[in-house]
């Protein structure tokens, strides 16, 4: 890491950059927001923005559970009570019981009842409270690592899927008679957006991952015109907001999520303009 910091020192010049922990802070905004920008073009398209919020709801029964059952590791507690939590959301959505909107609200609604009740016992949960909000200057080297394998695993299983989930979002029937086994597609892609969450949910925060999944992609979708365009100009919108948004806090002191999320929300303000300027 010595090398790397070096590296940055020699490209960016900055004042913020001498911290060590700042440094950190920078590589992980350039490891966190590429994948969670991808993921939201097809969160978008796939109209699964709210089934996002609510795994971010849920990280608090996910470190609760983790908590009660005695697992010391809250990134492992995290990533499992996730992948079982969007299975089960998926499963139930796909047996038509209820609306794919009411079933995603009751478990948001419980995932987070049951987090706060979990961590609330005796008083404690000041001591989680830094999920709510994030807390991404505490980020260690290790913290990097395991952020780079799933950036390369995350990209890896999303440009095999993505094809597939395009043709999915577009029309399922002609997906379906494509061969295309829909039911599974949804799954994988319901556990790609769990993980990826999960493990950005501690830097990032309940509150504000939903908000840094959907606004680039949302953005990106006003000022495009192709599939390749909007994935392209989604993660330039995510690394904008990202490094901007990190700056902003160091400048101001202020938290560097909230920051983030009202650079995304600004450059989706300004895309929005340039869409109703530019279409006849």
């Amino acid at each position: 890491m010595d090398t790397v910091y070096r590296v940055m020192d020699t490209l960016l010049p900055f004042g913020f950059l001498r911290f060590t922990f700042m440094k950190n802070a920078l590589l992980a905004m350039l490891l966190l927001t590429p994948l969670l920008s991808l993921l939201g073009t097809m969160a978008v398209n796939q109209r699964m923005a709210f089934f996002s919020d609510a795994l971010g709801h849920s990280a608090l029964a996910g470190v609760g559970l983790g908590m009660l059952l005695g697992v010391q590791n809250v990134t492992l507690s995290l990533v499992v009570f996730g992948v079982l939590f969007a299975v089960l959301v998926s499963t139930v959505n796909r047996s038509g019981a209820a609306t794919k909107d009411t079933t995603i609200s009751v478990f948001s609604s419980m995932g987070i009842a049951l987090g706060l009740l979990l961590l609330s016992r005796d008083g404690k949960f000041s001591n989680y409270s830094s999920l709510l909000t994030g807390d991404i200057l505490s980020i260690g080297q290790g913290d990097l690592l395991w952020l780079l394998v799933g950036l390369i695993a995350g990209v890896v299983v999303w440009a095999f899927l993505y094809n597939k989930l395009l043709v999915s979002a577009v029309s399922p029937e002609l997906a379906e008679s494509r061969g295309v086994r829909t039911r599974y597609l949804e799954y994988a892609f319901a556990v790609l957006v769990a993980v990826a969450v999960m493990l950005s949910i501690r830097w990032v925060g309940v509150l504000l991952i939903n908000a840094l999944l959907i606004l680039p992609a949302a953005a990106a979708r006003n000022v495009t015109r192709s599939a390749a365009q909007h994935a392209l100009w989604s993660v330039v919108f995510g690394l904008v907001s990202g490094v901007a948004g990190l700056a902003i806090s160091y400048a101001l002191n202020t938290g560097v999520g909230a920051a983030v999320v009202l650079c995304a929300g600004l450059i989706y303000f300004v895309t929005l303009l340039i869409r109703r300027l530019t279409v006849k």
